[in-house]
């Protein structure tokens, strides 16, 4: 009896397995046609009573007579009819036959020990040396155009001609007549078939197959063997030749293996239902296989479960408090841990789903980041409908990404994501859905969700690319045109300004050539950022373009470096003599942007002006070539910063505590002013605005840098009293020239009276380099 019952579930599995795998999936070959007619079908290490074959001496499959051969598997085929007797195919050909042979002294009988590999009496002597690896009934004799083409398909072989023999429509049975004890499996008819075989696959009854599982007691090793085999043809299905063609038609594809999932939880819940009860109060069946893990459990009424895991180990598993269990009747738990489901799950149309928030961006595909896990209890604990109450199921998924997918995670210009979803199958078919579930923590890493239902469920990521409305676009674009030409313009007059006021004392020391070297390298690189706009990018005018703004805008900040490490010398502390400074900044100014430009060009040439602009990849990490260094003379000059406004606030308050000056308070923040346009910390700004949550700071990113020389112009040239002076000097100077009054003693300007110098006597360079108490108020502050 047990017997039986384990061919009837076992062949009602397995005919639905074949009927879903015609009518789903295209199948190509004929020689799949011929398989699907048998009766019955063993993958001989998953059944019980049907044990792999070895050798006498112990070989296992793999190895021959405990060499290292390379092995070989022979498909063998047996036909017999009364009038043709036995026949034998090797590897789909004719190779031997008795048409006379002898019938089985155990023919007839319903319960007989079906040997393969020796004679039927025992006391044969001679074995098959060898494994079997499957095992396949039909209740008729192939005829050789049959055998042919199943050899054929079973080793991957292409159709080599139009004119290959069609698959008998004319099934017939030379077996022995059954008896009634026997139970025959499900039989779909052709005409069935093909009337399915000609649905659209969304609308396919997955399910209609579970009518003809029977609902009696199923013993616990046919359970355990029963679910190995079952799991096993859902590998087969999915591995078989018809279901990659839906990897292009991704739509198509959902749908299948969305009815698979349904149907391997349908089947886990008959199996563990009609589990053989036992003496004891639990019974637990669990396992593992290519598809998924598995846990069936059921539980005896007034079983104290204090609280169920699925799986007990791992860092993804669903977890559900005791006090959700009722426990006033057998209670049942099915598990699933699903290996290979969500690769199937690529790209998933945001409007075929019921997820409010990915419909908000319906060009965006989304993806299943983690492993499906499927956990069914009956009767249905107890969880509270508000999802901020309790009790709850708790699921933690670990995700797992692509590197694709990894990279696009990590890019700063794309917002991430993620919603706790679950299959929904109220409408006859798996749709995606995270009604009734809220994810409660976690980070790109992980999730944790909670759910008031049970059902299967995984993390799905939807990744958008930020981008700016219209009017923002515009908005931006006007603020950095405008502000860029105001700073060309403005540059450009600081620079004629300090070259003509090169010959003045004052105007003569190395402050003024660091200013002047740092306004050079913004005045070229927005010469070049506005320029730059009207190439096409992956265009080789573009890619020239992008590497001299990278240099350009690499060297802006090494001179803002050397701003502050000048200024950090003037103020904090005295180091090295004038000409070894004039060395060393110049080195940092030029020639470290130009060591970090020719090591990104050769590492990652590809990565400059090919996407959306004349500039650095953002996708690929070319863009830390720039932004990493920027940080770092940012994080410097901030800290620098903070040392000389320290300084600068203690004389301050000297200042006022002695004269009572209150406008000496204000120095500080006068200071700070001053000193923001050369040392660029207004470009924190720009890691701030990195996605539209920080537009404020976007815009004023766009202010300040854009207008950063109209700045520099304003507080070191403009209002600068010294360049002021020394202008004032020049034109006496030019006007004296002009009049040919050459030998009149010309009186000496603000700068030179304010260093000590008198009349007649040859003004001398103001030494920046000695320290004293007072060395802050030689900053050059007096423009405010």
């Amino acid at each position: 009896m047990e017997l039986s019952v384990r061919i009837h579930l076992f062949t009602s599995f397995l005919s639905f397995i074949k009927v879903y795998a015609q009518v789903i999936l295209p199948v190509k070959h004929p020689g799949l046609q011929v398989l699907a007619t048998a009766s019955h079908y063993w993958p001989l290490d998953a059944v019980d009573g049907i044990h792999e074959l070895w050798d006498k001496i112990g070989n296992r499959p793999g190895y021959v007579n405990g060499s290292n051969i390379r092995p070989y598997w022979t498909h063998i085929l047996f036909t017999w009819t009364v009038k043709d007797g036995l026949k034998v195919f090797t590897n789909g050909t004719f190779t031997a036959g008795d048409p006379d042979g002898s019938v089985s002294d155990n023919y007839g009988d319903p319960y007989p020990d079906l040997v393969i590999g020796t004679g039927n009496d025992r006391a044969y002597g001679h074995y098959v040396t060898g494994a079997f690896d499957e095992f396949v009934i039909w209740e008729r004799a192939l005829p050789p155009g049959e055998i042919s083409l199943y050899y054929g398909a079973a080793t991957g072989q292409a159709l080599v001609s139009a004119t290959t023999p069609k698959v008998s429509e004319e099934v017939t049975s030379s077996a022995p007549t059954v008896r009634s004890t026997e139970v025959s499996p499900p039989v779909v008819s052709r005409q069935h078939k093909e009337d399915q075989s000609s649905q659209d696959p969304e609308s396919l009854p997955v399910l209609g197959f579970l009518t003809a599982l029977p609902n009696m007691t199923i013993p616990y090793n046919t359970a355990h063997n029963l679910t190995q085999a079952f799991l096993k043809s859902v590998e087969e299905v999915l591995s078989s030749p018809g279901l990659p063609e839906f990897s292009v038609l991704k739509q198509q594809s959902i749908p299948v293996v969305s009815g698979l999932i349904e149907t391997v939880d349908r089947v886990m819940e008959h199996m563990v239902t009609n589990l053989e009860p036992r003496s004891n109060t639990l019974i637990s069946l669990g396992g593992q296989s290519f598809i998924a893990d598995y846990s069936l459990m059921k539980f005896s009424q007034n079983y104290n479960l204090q609280h169920y895991r699925f799986p007990k180990l791992g860092k993804s598993y669903i977890s559900v408090p005791g006090e959700a269990f009722t426990m006033q009747s057998q209670t049942t738990i099915v598990g699933l841990f699903y290996h290979n489901m969500h690769n199937y799950y690529k790209e998933i149309s945001p409007v075929k789903t019921r997820i409010n928030e990915a419909s908000d961006f319906k060009d965006h595909k989304i993806q299943v980041a983690s492993y499906l896990i499927s956990l069914k209890v009956e009767p249905s604990p107890a969880l509270s409908v508000n999802l901020s109450g309790a009790p709850l199921i708790k699921i933690v998924l670990t995700h797992i990404l692509s590197k694709e997918q990894q990279e696009q995670v990590l890019n700063q210009s794309n917002k991430v994501f993620l919603y706790c979803a679950f299959l929904d199958y109220s409408s006859n078919e798996g749709v995606w859905s995270n009604e009734g579930c809220v994810r409660s923590d976690g980070n790109l890493t992980y999730s944790v969700c909670l759910c008031n239902h049970l059902t299967n469920f995984a993390i799905l990521m939807q990744v958008v690319p930020l981008k700016l409305t219209t009017g923002h676009r515009v908005a931006l674009s006007t603020i950095g045109y405008v502000g860029c030409s105001i700073s060309i313009f403005c540059l450009a007059i600081t620079l004629v300004t300090f070259a003509v006021l090169s010959s003045v004392s004052t105007i003569r020391n190395q402050r003024y050539h660091i200013h002047a070297n740092l306004s050079f390298a913004i005045l070229v690189a927005e010469i070049l950022l506005l320029i730059s706009a009207r190439f096409e990018p992956g265009t080789l005018p573009c890619k020239v373009m992008a590497v001299l703004l990278h240099f350009f805008f690499l060297s802006a900040f090494a001179w803002m470096l050397v701003e502050g490490l000048h200024l950090y010398s003037m103020v904090v502390k005295v180091f090295g003599s004038e000409g070894s400074k004039h060395f060393y900044y110049y080195g940092i100014g030029w020639g470290s942007p130009l060591v970090i430009c020719v090591v990104s060009m050769t590492s990652a040439l590809n990565s400059y002006g090919e996407v959306d602009n004349c500039w650095l990849s953002l996708t690929n990490g070319a863009i830390w070539a720039f932004v990493a260094p920027a940080l770092f003379v940012i994080v410097v000059n901030i800290g620098i910063l903070i040392s000389v406004t320290r300084i600068i606030s203690r004389i301050s308050g000297e200042s006022y505590k002695v004269h009572g000056d209150a406008n000496a308070v204000k120095l500080t923040v006068k200071a700070v002013a001053v000193l923001l346009p050369i040392l660029g910390i207004s470009w924190i700004f720009g890691v701030l605005a990195v996605n539209t949550h920080s537009l404020p700071f976007l815009y004023i990113f766009a202010v300040f840098n854009s207008l950063q020389g109209f700045f520099v112009f304003l507080f070191h040239c403009l209002l600068n009293s010294e360049v002021r002076a020394a202008f004032k000097h020049k034109t006496k100077v030019w006007s004296l020239t002009s009049s040919s009054i050459r030998n009149i003693n010309v009186k000496p300007f603000n700068s030179d009276i304010m260093n000590g110098n008198k009349e007649g006597v040859t003004p001398t360079k103001m030494n920046t380099w000695d320290k004293s108490t007072n060395s802050a108020n030689r900053i050059d502050l007096s423009a405010v």
